[in-house]
């Protein structure tokens, strides 16, 4: 007879303090906004996070299709003096090139054929909050000097008319591209990506936190269970293995989906899978670098490489990380981290 992991509640969260909420399954309404983990790489990710909320600078979140950036995104806003005021979604890659302009800085009547009415951009909606910009690296090339506008001036003018409206948005942006290797091809303006580039962090994916995946198991399994209207007791060791050994191209967003089906067609109160659900179902390489040192030694390469390798003075790695510039000498060292001759 095949053993099972009873779902007792008690066992969703880590029981260890920490300087962020973790996921409670007990939780009773549907929040799509709860972060599920206790891994090395998480933590510090959510460290990173902490250090930013209460401040109005920019954030731009790096990572995966899948792994969480706009759950990141409204955290950030929940813990900033803004929490109280709108947070706007704007997905740059699902809006029509013809449209992006007016949804995001607002029309006038008249401003061009069809547009009957005076429309409020996102921007003017965001006034005072917070304004996600998912996918910024899908944003046409006309549009980039618009947005680099609004950032240095705080200004914003409505399609079809010369008259500048103050705005006083924070932004948060997050793509799926490596920005920099775009502005060098010439399909992203480098003086935009300098000043989105103000406090980058860089989301793991869930290849890179398999610890996690039993809490998210879970955790997911509590959601979509009440709102399936079905219960689960248990998962067989065998398909938490399953779970755990696959390597997850769409990250948590692809995971869920898996759960959601295996919910559905399970029977006994016991969670089945089967290898078909999940595809290309094979042994994953032992995960690596997922220790809080290999995640600090990627994130200052990543922000070493994104300032060419200069680390003092305006613009350099020291200052975007908020280290003085011994400091991050030292950790350098420490971490074996030294400039490609």
């Amino acid at each position: 007879m095949l053993a099972t992991h009873p779902l007792d509640p008690e066992r969703l969260t880590s029981e260890r303090p920490a300087p962020f909420p973790l996921a409670d399954a007990r939780a009773t309404t549907a929040d799509r906004d709860v972060i599920v983990g206790e891994s090395d790489s998480l933590r510090y990710v959510m460290s990173r996070i902490e250090q930013v909320a209460d401040t109005d600078a920019t954030v731009l979140l790096f990572g995966e299709t899948g792994t969480g950036k706009e759950l990141l995104a409204r955290a950030i806003h929940r813990r900033s003096r803004r929490r109280d005021k709108p947070f706007v979604v704007v997905n740059c890659a699902a809006l029509p090139g013809a449209l992006i302009e007016s949804e995001l800085f607002g029309r006038e009547r008249g401003a061009f054929t069809g547009a009957h009415a005076t429309q409020v951009g996102r921007f003017e909606l965001a006034n005072r909050g917070t304004l996600f910009l998912d996918e910024i690296g899908e944003l046409p090339l006309e549009l980039q000097p618009k947005l680099l506008r609004v950032l240095q001036n705080g200004q914003i003018e409505r399609l079809g008319s010369p008259r500048t409206i103050d705005v006083d948005v924070r932004i948060i942006a997050a793509t799926n591209r490596d920005l920099l290797e775009e502005a060098r091809q010439m399909r992203f303006r480098r003086d935009l990506f300098y000043r989105l580039n103000v406090f980058p962090v860089t989301v793991p994916s869930l290849r890179d936190r398999r610890e996690d995946i039993p809490l998210l198991v879970r955790h997911l399994i509590e959601r979509h269970g009440r709102l399936l209207r079905k219960r689960i007791d248990a998962v067989p060791p065998a398909v938490m293995h399953a779970f755990e050994s696959y390597d997850w191209p769409g990250n948590v967003r692809e995971l869920e989906n898996v759960v959601q089906r295996a919910i559905i067609l399970s029977s006994n109160h016991t969670l089945e899978l089967k290898d078909a659900w999940l595809p290309c179902a094979e042994p994953a390489a032992a995960a690596g670098g997922t220790t809080l040192i290999e995640v600090e030694r990627r994130h200052i390469l990543h922000i070493l490489e994104s300032c060419r390798w200069k680390i003092e003075g305006a613009g350099g790695a020291a200052q975007l990380l908020a280290l003085k510039s011994s400091t991050l000498r030292s950790r350098m060292l420490k971490l074996g981290i030294a400039r490609p001759k």
